[in-house]
């Protein structure tokens, strides 16, 4: 192997090893914005669900006070 060679081996690594390194944060980076927003559904699912079940409660009292005047 040609003496000149060694050295842009020992680049191309240093090149891949950075490029996974990387590409590996990247992932996590995303895998963690994937997961917030996951949480922030979630949230706003279980808000909704509980506007509802005071949306009913309200529409209930509303029926019976009706229906006693």
């Amino acid at each position: 192997m040609p003496f000149h060679m060694v050295p842009l081996g020992a680049f191309a690594m240093v090149v891949i090893i950075v490029a996974i390194t990387s590409m590996k944060k990247m992932r996590e980076k995303e895998l963690e914005a994937h997961h917030q927003l996951r949480t922030q559904e979630m949230e706003h699912e279980r808000k909704m669900k509980e506007l509802d079940l005071e949306k009913a409660k309200l529409e209930l009292e509303k029926a019976r006070a009706t229906k006693n005047d």
